[in-house]
């Protein structure tokens, strides 16, 4: 790699539509890409597409052009979907194209809880002034608002609005269980919701009106992504979480998660060094140099039995930091208490 080929972009963006024919939509994408060099992964279903690709400054550039002349995503995708950030084609291992029931994976079927009946979109300015609002009145304790991140814990765990919910939940499919099981906490509230790029909460928020309990529930257009552009130094803390070899972009300095041996401020992710593990875990420098590179300690043990064994199978399994996990929390803090200081 020369160092110029590395100087591109990642582009994130969805569009939910009718697809009749995934399939062939699926197959053109993978052209596309391909044709333009860039990697990522594009998720095409009946409801939509949903991709996060990388390349040069000029492929990425096309690839824009040609989805927004494609007749299927006319009127509805515009160049302002499209969030960009430094990075290209080597944030990606490959490219991945393929047909799914969903464009994102909340597990519930597409026919029952419809991206029709989302919430009401807030542009960042308008969601900056309600989190303004909410953050000022949380203090004096009479807040009927609760803002709520979509995400999953390790996402939240390195940045977040200030004064949120955020559940400790290890995957979106989780999130309408969570929903069902907190209901009491969503009565009458206004919900502000927001995820990475505003796709979770397009589904999410369907879910969450589908309950019948808030009084009105708003979502983040464009997600953090489009409000950090704005608001570089606003209400959202720390790093953000995105699903490549980056693991996290940046926008203002403040660093809000520790590492989990010595607890010094730290927010780089890397994967658990144990074979069969997937997690990730934020372990500074000076711990990874003194050997301590894994999630939890069974994995750190298991991590030295493999590679005294020196088998080449690996396998995926859980570790005590899932299994510990209850898979869907109940909350049992009434919004008021929850941190609003920086």
């Amino acid at each position: 790699h020369a160092v110029g080929s590395q100087v591109g972009e990642v582009l994130l963006y969805y569009c939910y539509c009718e697809v009749r024919d995934p399939e062939k939509l699926c197959a053109w994408q993978k052209a596309l890409c391909q044709h333009l060099h860039l990697t990522g992964k594009v998720r095409v279903a009946s409801e939509g597409i949903n991709g996060t690709v990388g390349g040069s400054k000029v492929a990425t550039n096309l690839y824009i052009k040609v989805m927004l002349s494609q007749p299927l995503f006319k009127n509805i995708l515009c160049q302002e979907d499209f969030k960009s950030s430094s990075g290209g084609a080597h944030c990606f291992p490959d490219l991945r194209v393929g047909v799914f029931k969903e464009i994102v994976p909340m597990g519930i079927d597409p026919k029952i809880v419809s991206y029709k009946e989302t919430g009401i979109h807030l542009s960042p300015q308008e969601f900056h002034r309600e989190v303004e609002q909410y953050l000022s009145q949380a203090t004096q304790g009479q807040s009927d608002t609760i803002l709520l991140d979509c995400r999953n814990f390790y996402e939240s765990k390195i940045g977040h609005f200030q004064g949120c919910l955020a559940p400790d939940i290890r995957k979106f499919s989780y999130f309408p269980s969570y929903i069902d099981e907190n209901l009491e906490l969503f009565k009458d509230k206004r919900v502000l919701m927001y995820c990475t790029g505003g796709i979770r909460c397009e589904r999410g928020s369907a879910y969450l009106r589908s309950k019948a309990v808030c009084r009105e529930v708003y979502q983040l257009k464009g997600g953090i992504h489009k409000y950090l552009e704005e608001f570089p130094d606003g209400f959202y803390r720390g790093k953000l979480f995105v699903f490549d070899d980056r693991y996290a972009i940046c926008s203002n300095e403040d660093i809000i998660s520790a590492c989990r041996y010595c607890g010094v401020l730290w927010d780089q992710y890397k994967l658990c060094s144990s074979q069969h593990c997937r997690q990730l875990v934020l372990t500074c420098p000076s711990c990874c140099n003194k050997g301590l590179t894994a999630c939890c300690p069974v994995c750190q043990e298991k991590e030295l039995k493999v590679t005294s064994r020196a088998s080449g199978q690996t396998l995926k399994e859980e570790c005590e930091c899932t299994r510990r996990r209850s898979r869907v929390p109940v909350e049992h803090v009434s919004p008021r208490m929850l941190d609003t200081g920086k």
